[in-house]
């Protein structure tokens, strides 16, 4: 069955609105206590008190419950508007609640139908992050991923003149995402691992830890040494983020998963001094160079590149692809796999902030990409898919999301932005970006 049958015979029978990532999929802050049911959804807040009582409401929380409720009444929670604004391109659109969903067996998906939403439900694949320590400040991230970020707010002070970013995520060191010291206790950390020890690792089908950059946390390590010290106690699939920044000690890595066959996620969009400029602290050659020793090892389920599809990404996408096609034939098909996921915030970050001429010209070179290799077998259908997306989102969406500010807004941010951002970074656009200085020149920047 593919993908559009799966959501025309499977999901949409039970409502329109269904999702089973509501019920059995999670991201957890542990560092700030908060939780979504994807990366869509804005996050929200885990209660302490109840959590410490019962560390099940990590996952189970009332907002979640609510959201369940509604989609098994046929509603559109507000919050899963990524999926929606997908969706009403077209009815042969294909969003992520149907890769989120489809992982499940059927009969897990019925079993979610069949259950009173107010109730406690297992997980069956979680995704973690201790906490934000990252060596990286990707432009499209922000203070409350990364203490890279951090730093730079800290030393620099806050982003000025931005009047789009809503959530103010250039502004402040985003203290809540950090609730407590790398070095004192943390009572969301260990509910998590009461949650683990106790039953979790019984029921979970994969654990993901993520980050910050997950490496350089100390329970990271903790959790891998469990996985390799008590082998068959769990079945549960590991799987790891990691940038493969240069600080990024893959030795260490590659001796402490030897026989646990894990995944391993990375992120990277983009080609060469691109990349460097979009995520800040990256080695281009050093990120490749991890790859392929991690693909030489064998020691991995499958290297999966997560791209976050931004306004400056798109300048080499296609080159980038061309890259993780060549490790597919040299490697295998399943040992290397792309996600693109299109970034919606920051708004005047995303592809949908450039003239039409270069959108159109963008999206026709990922359009030749696929016509390039099609009949080819190194291509997993839902990469076939991602690609279809992005080309029709390119051509169809014109705007980032429901209530973004108008696109001159966005234009001025854009450019305040990257102006400042390479003040602080000791980065150069219009050297990185040749082929935008026209349209870069011509904004002009409204003090606010």
């Amino acid at each position: 069955m593919n993908d559009l049958e799966f959501r025309q015979q499977v999901l949409d029978p039970v409502s329109s609105s269904f999702c089973a990532a509501k019920w059995y999929n999670a991201t957890i802050w542990l560092g700030s206590g908060m939780t979504t049911s994807c990366h869509h959804p804005p996050a929200h807040l885990v209660d302490i008190d109840k959590v410490t009582a019962n560390p099940r409401l990590l996952h189970n929380t009332d907002q979640k419950k609510d959201d369940r409720r509604k989609m098994l009444a046929g509603e559109r929670p507000q919050g899963c508007e990524y999926c929606w604004k997908i969706e009403d391109m077209g009815r042969d659109a294909v969003s992520d609640r149907v890769y989120k969903s489809k992982i499940y067996p059927i009969e897990a998906l019925h079993e979610a139908r069949d259950t009173p939403p107010d109730q406690d439900v297992n997980l069956r694949t979680l995704e973690i992050a201790f906490d934000r320590t990252c060596q990286f400040a990707c432009s499209y991230c922000n203070p409350a991923f990364s203490t890279t970020w951090v730093n730079d707010i800290r030393n620099n002070g806050p982003y000025r003149d931005l009047v789009s970013d809503g959530r103010n995520h250039f502004t402040h060191t985003h203290s809540s995402s950090q609730l407590y010291k790398i070095t004192e206790s943390n009572p969301y950390v260990d509910a998590f691992f009461q949650w683990w020890e106790s039953d979790l690792h019984r029921t979970l089908q994969e654990l993901r830890i993520t980050g910050g950059e997950p490496l350089m946390s100390g329970h990271t390590w903790r959790l891998i040494d469990w996985f390799r010290d008590n082998r068959g106690k769990s079945h549960t699939r590991l799987a790891v983020n990691s940038n493969l920044g240069p600080e990024v000690d893959v030795e260490r890595l590659l001796s402490s998963v030897d026989g646990l066959a894990i995944d391993l996620y990375t992120s990277n969009e983009s080609l060469g001094l691109h990349a460097e400029y979009i995520r800040d602290g990256l080695q281009w050659d050093s990120w490749a160079n991890n790859v392929e020793q991690l693909l030489d090892s064998g020691q991995f389920r499958g290297i999966h590149v997560m791209c976050t599809i931004n306004a400056l990404c798109l300048a080499s996408l296609d080159q980038f692809l061309e890259c993780l096609v060549n490790w597919k034939i040299e490697y295998g098909r399943d040992a290397v796999n792309f996600t693109l996921n299109i970034l919606r915030f920051p708004s005047f970050q995303s592809p949908l902030v450039l003239p039409d001429e270069l959108r159109t010209q963008y999206r026709d070179r990922i359009a030749q990409f696929m016509v390039n290799h099609k009949g080819h077998s190194y291509l997993h259908e839902h990469e076939w898919n991602h690609l279809s997306r992005l080309v029709n989102y390119l051509d169809v969406v014109k705007t980032p999301h429901s209530d973004a500010f108008e696109m001159p807004k966005l234009h001025n941010d854009f450019k305040s932005f990257y102006t400042q951002y390479d003040q602080r970074r000791g980065k150069d656009f219009c050297k990185t970006f040749p082929e935008l200085i026209e349209w870069y020149d011509s904004i002009q920047i409204q003090q606010q």
